[in-house]
C-alpha cells in the first residue's frame, strides 16, 4: 500500500514549486523588459504565447495522462517546467524568451492534469474535498510567496529568479521519481460517458455545463485581475505597495478559506451549490468594486472578491473529479483548457472595455458571471456510489 499521505504532499509541493516559479519572476519582468528593449504589447503576446500552448496541449495531455499515467506526465512536466525557466534567465532575443514561455505553456499542459488525475486516484468521494482545496492552496501560496522572493533574488541578479526557478523544478522532478507510484485507479461504480467518442464527450450534460461554468469564472476573473491594478491605481491612485497589499491580502485570506472552510462547505452544501454560492459572492462583489470609495473599503472588497473564485474553482474540480470515471485525465485536460480559454479572452475584452470607461470591464465581468449563476440552476447532480477503496486516502 502507498503512503498516499506522502504522496500527497509530493504532489502539493510540485504544485507550489511550479507556482512559486511562475510568481517569483514577475517582479523582475520591467527588468527584463529594460534590458532587452522589449514593449509592453511583446510582454502580452508572451503571455499570451504561454496560455496559448497550455490551451492547445492540455486535451492531448489529458489523454497521455489516463493512456500513459500519471507519474510520467508529473516527471516530463516538470523537466520542461525547469528547462523553460532556465533558458529564460538565460536568453538574450526576444526570440528565445518567446520559446521559454512556449515551453512553460507545455509543463502546465502536462502537470496540471496528471497531478489532479493522481490526487483523485488517491482519494475517496469524502475525502477529495479536502486534498483539492489542499491543492488550490498550494497553487495560491505560490503565487503569494512567490513575487516576494522573486523581488529578494532580484537584488543579486536579474536573472537569478529564474536559474533558482530552474533549480527548484528539477529538486521537484528528481523528488517526484522516487517518491511517487502509480496509482491504481478504481472507478467502477462511477457514471462515466462510455456512448460518447473523444470529445463529443465535453457536450455531455454531465460535462458541458461544468466546463461553461469554468470558462465563465476564468474569464470574469482574468478579466478583474488583470485591469484591477490599472483600474485602482487611475481611478484611485493606488501606488504599487497598496495593489500588492490588497492582492496579498486576498490571496491569505483565499488560502485560509481553501485549507480551513472548503472540505466542510462542500460537505453541507455539495459542489453544485457551493459553486452557485460562491459564484453569487463574486458577481456581486466585482459589481460593488465600481461603487465603493474609501481606501479600507477597495481592500475589504478585494479581499473578499477572491475568496468566491478561490471556492469555485477546487469545488469545480471536485465535482468532475467525481463523475469521471477512469477519465481523470481527459477531464483534467478540459479542465486546464476552458479555463486557458477564459485567461485568453477575460484580459483581451477587459482591456478593450478598459480604453473606453475605467468601470466597464467590471461591468462586463458581472454580466458574465451572471450567466454563469443561472446556468447553476440548470445543473443536476448524477447520483453516485460510495467509494470504498480502502487504499485511500482516509484523512
Amino acid at each position: 500500500m502507498q503512503n498516499n499521505k506522502l504522496i500527497l504532499g509530493t504532489l502539493l509541493l510540485n504544485l507550489f514549486i511550479a507556482f512559486l516559479g511562475i510568481g517569483l519572476v514577475i517582479p523582475v519582468t520591467p527588468t527584463i523588459m529594460n534590458e532587452l528593449n522589449i514593449s509592453g504589447s511583446t510582454v502580452g503576446y508572451m503571455v499570451s504565447a504561454f496560455a496559448f500552448a497550455q490551451l492547445i496541449l492540455s486535451p492531448l495531455a489529458g489523454r497521455a495522462v489516463d493512456k500513459y499515467g500519471r507519474k510520467p506526465m508529473i516527471i516530463i512536466g516538470l523537466f520542461i517546467f525547469s528547462m523553460s525557466e532556465l533558458l529564460f534567465g538565460l536568453g538574450q532575443t526576444v526570440e528565445v524568451l518567446f520559446a521559454s514561455r512556449i515551453l512553460g505553456g507545455v509543463s502546465a499542459a502536462f502537470i496540471m492534469p496528471a497531478v489532479t488525475a493522481f490526487i483523485a486516484d488517491i482519494t475517496t468521494n469524502e475525502t477529495r474535498p479536502k486534498a483539492l482545496g489542499y491543492m488550490s492552496a498550494a497553487i495560491s501560496t505560490g503565487f503569494i510567496i512567490g513575487p516576494g522572493i522573486g523581488g529578494f533574488l532580484a537584488d543579486i541578479g536579474t536573472r537569478v529568479p529564474f536559474f533558482f526557478a530552474a533549480t527548484f523544478g528539477m529538486i521537484a522532478m528528481i523528488l517526484s521519481v522516487f517518491t511517487l507510484r502509480e496509482p491504481e485507479r478504481h472507478y467502477a461504480d462511477t457514471p462515466t460517458i462510455k456512448q460518447a467518442n473523444g470529445f463529443s464527450k465535453i457536450f455531455s450534460p454531465l460535462y458541458f455545463v461544468a466546463f461553461l461554468v469554468l470558462l465563465i469564472s476564468s474569464f470574469g476573473l482574468a478579466s478583474f485581475e488583470s485591469l484591477f491594478a490599472l483600474f485602482v491605481d487611475r481611478k484611485f491612485g493606488f501606488t504599487a505597495k497598496d495593489i500588492a497589499l490588497a492582492i496579498s491580502l486576498g490571496a491569505i485570506v483565499g488560502v485560509i478559506v481553501q485549507v480551513g472552510l472548503f472540505d466542510r462547505l462542500t460537505r453541507w452544501f455539495g459542489e453544485i451549490r457551493l459553486i452557485r454560492y460562491s459564484l453569487i459572492l463574486s458577481t456581486a462583489l466585482v459589481l460593488v468594486m465600481t461603487y465603493v470609495t474609501s481606501y479600507f473599503a477597495i481592500i475589504l472588497v478585494t479581499m473578499v472578491v477572491f475568496v468566491g473564485f478561490d471556492l469555485m474553482r477546487p469545488a469545480v474540480t471536485t465535482y468532475l473529479s467525481k463523475i469521471a470515471g477512469d477519465e481523470q485525465g481527459f477531464v483534467g485536460g478540459m479542465n486546464s483548457m476552458f479555463t486557458s480559454v477564459g485567461n485568453i479572452l477575460g484580459p483581451i475584452a477587459g482591456g478593450l472595455l478598459f480604453d473606453v470607461n475605467l468601470n466597464y470591464p467590471f461591468y462586463f465581468a458581472t454580466i458574465i458571471l451572471t450567466v454563469g449563476i443561472i446556468l447553476t440552476f440548470f445543473w443536476r447532480q448524477p447520483k453516485l456510489s460510495v467509494d470504498s477503496d480502502a487504499t485511500k486516502l482516509s484523512s
